[in-house]
């Protein structure tokens, strides 16, 4: 075994025509010894937050839906959880949380969406206002990047599914703001989130994400990883094997989220124009939320970030799930009023997100990434 001081800069770019990409955290960039080196007793930490809308089907008609039977360890999955089975021994499961931020106090009645989705990660009740004047709290995501993000590019991300609004379907005497993030960098600073893959991949990738240059990039012919070629045969000549693997590892996944994020887009494409989100519901409503969740693994993996937080889809959504056999409306549903159908829908669509979920964790392709927090307080 040879101990040397040199080592591969962490900010090691593979750089090609008009285009760079970052690395992921190699043996090589590591100092032989050196006390940052990433061990099992010293992993990297990274913090997700992923946020389920509306409450969860709880205890309905005799079903738990939601909370898992028993306590410790030998406790069994609810109907809802279940697609979480093969990492229950990673699983951990709160209950009897209740966040009373989000109580209306003064402020009337109408709110509970707009208080349940800005006091999640703040624990703070937002300010009753439809004006410019917001005020709610510091988030925790944001918290923690104040430490997890001070060497890393991007010190949060925040993403969405469905697409953001300024005015209209707000609840009166809020601000939309309340409504369109969960994360706030100050009391009077909301984060605004991301709905559309190819943004958040240029992003952390490069080449922006204003109009022209997205339809600039679209007409190009080869991808990112096509243009850094001749940098990467150099890279791989001077790594070790296991470096190797981790880096053709981690390029095949670029490239399969790079063709994704195409496929996703090509319609809007060959308009001229990418909208934010199909009018309606989109028939490619599974993909994006897989991509999107992808768009994380990445970010984690290149150490793009390490604090991320996702809202499944927004509070009051009318948006249905006609794949799932369910054609309510989303927000509706939650309004069961006791009624077993809806309390039955109500929960397909909600395994259906625990699916989406499990099946981000289950495929990521980084190590050492520890697990992403799925819960909902409210």
């Amino acid at each position: 075994m040879f101990i040397t001081k040199k080592a591969l800069p962490r900010r090691t770019f593979l750089r090609g025509v008009g285009a760079t990409l970052g690395l992921p955290l190699l043996d090589a960039m590591v100092p032989a010894l050196s006390a940052l080196a990433q061990t099992a007793a010293n992993p990297v930490k990274r913090l997700g937050f992923v946020y389920l809308p509306n409450g969860v089907a709880r205890n309905f008609t005799g079903i738990n839906y939601w909370t898992p039977a028993g306590e410790g360890t030998g406790f069994e999955l609810s109907p809802i959880l279940s697609p979480l089975a093969p990492y229950r021994n990673r699983l951990l499961v709160v209950s009897g949380l209740a966040q009373h931020q989000a109580d209306a106090f003064d402020d009337g009645a109408n709110g509970d969406h707009t208080r349940g989705t800005s006091s999640w990660l703040t624990g703070v009740h937002c300010k009753r206002t439809e004006g410019a004047d917001v005020r709610n709290g510091v988030s925790a995501d944001q918290i923690a990047a104040r430490y997890l993000g001070q060497t890393t590019a991007l010190p949060s991300l925040e993403l969405a599914i469905d697409l953001n609004f300024l005015g209209g379907q707000c609840e009166n005497s809020y601000s939309c703001a309340y409504l369109n993030t969960l994360a706030w960098s100050s009391d009077t600073t909301p984060l605004p989130t991301e709905n559309n893959p190819r943004i958040v991949f240029e992003r952390l990738f490069g080449d922006g994400g204003t109009l022209e240059q997205r339809l600039a990039q679209a007409k190009r012919n080869q991808s990112i990883l096509d243009s850094v070629t001749e940098d990467l045969a150099k890279l791989q000549a001077s790594l070790g094997s296991r470096d190797r693997t981790t880096v053709t590892d981690y390029l095949d996944s670029v490239r399969e989220v790079e063709v994704r994020v195409s496929k996703l887009m090509a319609k809007a494409d060959s308009l001229g124009d990418l909208p934010n989100a199909p009018v309606g519901t989109p028939d490619d409503f599974t993909e994006l939320v897989d991509v999107q969740f992808e768009m994380i693994a990445l970010a984690f993996q290149t150490g793009q970030t390490r604090v991320a937080s996702m809202r499944m889809i927004k509070e009051a959504s009318m948006r249905t799930f006609p794949a799932m056999q369910v054609d309510e409306a989303f927000h509706p549903l939650s309004h069961h009023g006791e009624d077993p159908a809806k309390q039955e829908k109500l929960a397909r669509v909600q395994t259906y997100q625990i699916e989406r979920f499990a099946k981000f964790r289950c495929c990521d392709p980084f190590r050492g990434a520890g697990d992403l927090d799925v819960s909902r307080m409210g």
